[in-house]
């Protein structure tokens, strides 16, 4: 399959790079990336972020029920926040013809098209500055309907299958902790390969291996920087529902508070794999209305960029789940999970074609495929299971034969001292 895709010179015509004859045919990135930092943020769609942007699948307008055509509002991130459970996502999707956004039953008083927005390009202008650099992706698509819970675990695992054929979907009951750390009694729900949907065990799970299982097998280093949560003490991080995590030797490598990772890119201390989840307020989720989202992802760039291993550093930016917000793009499905719906992601690496648009289809589980390529790590099981080896690397992102680029810093609202000064909210950037 070859890679499509375009960049932007200054004068606004495309131009894009040479596509390799196939993904075989790609240089391993294990000889130039020797680290891999995958930033996660909350709860937007591509439209919502980047609507308008050139060469990317963006339109200005939407549709609505029954395919009523629908311009597209200016928001800032004081703006709502949407239901967006397994259930809305199907009615958003409407069987692929995207136009069911204007039904969701959690629309404020603003009325039915408030889903139908875009963020004012000034908030997100560091998102923008990173494209212009660097790739956007303009079809990455989770690996299943639904909110951050099972996003979360795709993003460490590819899967949140128990069994090929039951998988879990939506959240736990408790909203205090997602993991083992969970109250006594807390539940799951979970979904069958029918679509039915049925209540789920504990959330401290061993029926499936998550990229713990092969890095440690691997001698590989890692690290999951994510803040604490006032109500329990605990740690937000998808590790806490891998039981042999929670309670094991790994969880040392589950670090707080995520401000450290600035510290660490800056020395050169950032093992080879790392995971960065944000305080809530840092989050961009719609329910913080907080727009500190982007200086802080551009804070993390800028700590890698400026700081020893930014040659062989490659930067994943994604968004969990869309949030509720409205998009176009009508996800392939691969299973009875999905794809979900489409969310922004950011490539970004001295390797990475300048100002590039990827129309590459990707999930989630191309962002543990590139990890397993570079690092050399096998498929963590069965494609029944996992989707590690279904979805496409990113690499075709990449071109190894150029001469690695010098990084330029990303400009931003708030500096790193922000974030590193600040109080820590204390609460979840999601409970669901």
């Amino acid at each position: 399959m070859a890679a499509a895709g375009c960049s932007f010179a200054s004068g606004g015509s495309a131009v894009a790079p040479p596509a390799p004859a196939s993904f075989a045919s790609l240089p391993s990135p294990g000889k130039y990336i020797k680290h891999v930092v995958i930033v996660i943020q909350e709860n937007r769609t591509f439209e919502n972020v980047f609507a308008g942007y050139p060469g990317a699948d963006a339109p200005m307008y939407g549709r609505s029920t029954k395919s009523k055509r629908v311009p597209l509002h200016k928001i800032t991130f004081h703006a709502y926040d949407f239901s967006h459970s397994w259930r809305t996502a199907l009615q958003d999707y409407d069987h692929g013809r995207m136009d069911g956004f204007n039904l969701n039953l959690s629309i404020p008083r603003s009325g039915p098209m408030a889903p139908y927005a875009y963020l004012d390009r000034t908030q997100v202008a560091p998102y923008w500055a990173m494209a212009a650099q660097y790739v956007l992706a303009d079809a990455m698509f989770p690996t299943q309907f639904g909110p951050s819970f099972t996003a979360h675990l795709d993003l460490i695992a590819s899967t949140a299958k128990l069994a090929p054929n039951v998988a879990e979907v939506n959240s736990p009951t408790s909203s205090s902790s997602w993991g083992c750390d969970a109250p006594e009694g807390t539940i799951t729900q979970t979904v069958s390969a029918k679509r039915k949907m049925s209540d789920g065990p504990f959330p401290c799970f061993n029926q499936f291996a998550s990229l713990a299982n092969t890095l440690d097998a691997t001698y590989t280093p890692w690290r999951f920087y994510a803040p604490r949560l006032r109500s329990t003490g605990g740690i937000w991080s998808t590790f806490s529902s891998i039981r042999r995590v929670r309670y094991g030797k790994d969880w040392k490598y589950v670090v707080s508070p995520q401000t450290k990772v600035l510290a660490d890119a800056k020395a050169g201390n950032l093992p080879a794999v790392t995971w960065v989840v944000p305080d809530a307020k840092d989050s961009d989720h719609p329910a913080v209305a907080s727009d500190t989202g982007p200086s802080w992802v551009a804070s993390v760039v800028n700590a890698v960029g400026r700081g020893p291993d930014w040659k062989t550093s490659a930067i994943v930016i994604v968004w969990d789940d869309w949030g509720g917000w409205y998009d176009n793009a009508k996800p392939p499905q691969r299973d009875y999970l999905g794809l979900g719906i489409r969310v922004p992601c950011l490539i970004i690496s001295p390797y990475v074609h300048a100002g590039y648009v990827s129309h590459t289809q990707y999930e989630f589980g191309s962002i543990l495929r590139f990890v397993e390529d570079t690092f050399g790590l096998p498929p963590l099981g069965p494609s029944s299971m996992y989707t590690d080896r279904r979805g496409n690397s990113i690499v075709d992102a990449f071109d190894f034969m150029q001469k690695p680029r010098a990084f330029a810093p990303i400009a931003a609202k708030y500096p790193a001292d922000y974030f590193v000064n600040r109080a820590p909210s204390g609460l979840p950037p999601d409970n669901d």
